[in-house]
């Protein structure tokens, strides 16, 4: 049975709000959904140039002072109103983060809340938000190939060492390790180095903004990567996103056998949320019994 992720609804500001968040993230436990996602801007430049990929005004659909408390902290702080239900980024811009700080965060939040984290991550797009934290925007590929490896070494190795042209480490300790044998990671994207990068590295392709045959293209690439890598394709998941209240998203996603399904919420109003969470759990419920 395919499971059901959640997004807050940023644009509304209500994700640094804790009893709202809190309120929002325990029913969510209670009806049934799998997991909790959070996203990231660490900062918005001011008038940015950069054009969103995702739709076709190329502006981000939050207003530039949407509040966006940090995606890691915020799980962490999930973690302690809930017992079960997943905690995930969906998406982590990568190259702006350290491997070695955030191969620490990332330990203690999964140790923490028993081994609940997911790690959803991507290049992102936009340049003058790196820029202004001293990356590279035109290294940000490369950036997040290297951090991706370095914290597989880190979480596993009992004394990591790397060497990459972007990060270098000698011996050294971290601790503590992720509960999980490792914090499963979720490539983002939409384009052909997103899918494959899912298909080498990851544990599952979370894309954004792809449908139909672009979407069966990006697939197949990942799976064609993950064979070249000698990976079993089968061993990478995929991610689908779609609006809380949209049965068709929840059909579609089973029909790609997707492993979720995370779904955006456009209201604050808690009690018609719960109402939709509970629609759409019942909904895959009465899926799983016709199929």
């Amino acid at each position: 049975m395919i499971a059901l992720g959640l997004l807050p609804p940023y644009r509304l500001n209500v994700a640094s709000d804790p009893a709202w968040m809190s309120a929002f993230a325990q029913h969510a436990e209670a009806a049934g959904f799998e997991s909790l996602f959070t996203v990231e801007h660490v900062v918005v430049p001011v008038g940015y140039e950069s054009r969103y990929p995702y739709n076709d005004t190329g502006r981000m659909p939050l207003p530039e002072d949407c509040e966006l408390p940090d995606p890691l902290d915020l799980l962490a702080f999930l973690a302690g109103r809930t017992e079960r239900i997943r905690l995930g980024t969906g998406i982590l811009v990568l190259p702006e983060h350290h491997p070695l700080q955030l191969a620490k965060r990332c330990a203690t939040i999964d140790r923490l809340s028993g081994g609940r984290l997911l790690l959803g991550v991507g290049v992102g797009w936009m340049r003058e938000e790196m820029a202004a934290l001293g990356v590279d925007p035109d290294t940000r590929g490369a950036r997040t190939d290297e951090a991706i490896e370095a914290l597989r070494v880190i979480w596993r190795d009992e004394t990591p060492s790397f060497a990459g042209r972007h990060f270098a480490f000698d011996e050294l300790r971290s601790h503590p390790k992720p509960m999980q044998p490792t914090v499963p990671i979720l490539v983002g994207g939409h384009s052909r180095a997103a899918a494959r990068r899912a298909g080498r590295l990851g544990d599952g392709f979370f894309p954004l903004g792809l449908s139909g045959d672009q979407l069966t293209e990006r697939w197949t690439q990942v799976q064609h990567a993950a064979a070249d890598a000698g990976r079993d394709p089968a061993s990478v998941s995929l991610t689908l996103g779609g609006l809380l209240g949209d049965d068709d998203a929840i059909t579609a996603a089973i029909d790609r056998r997707a492993e979720r399904v995370v779904l955006s919420t456009r209201t604050a109003d808690l009690d018609e949320l719960r109402h939709d969470m509970d629609a759409a759990v019942a909904r895959v419920q009465a899926l799983g019994e016709d199929g």
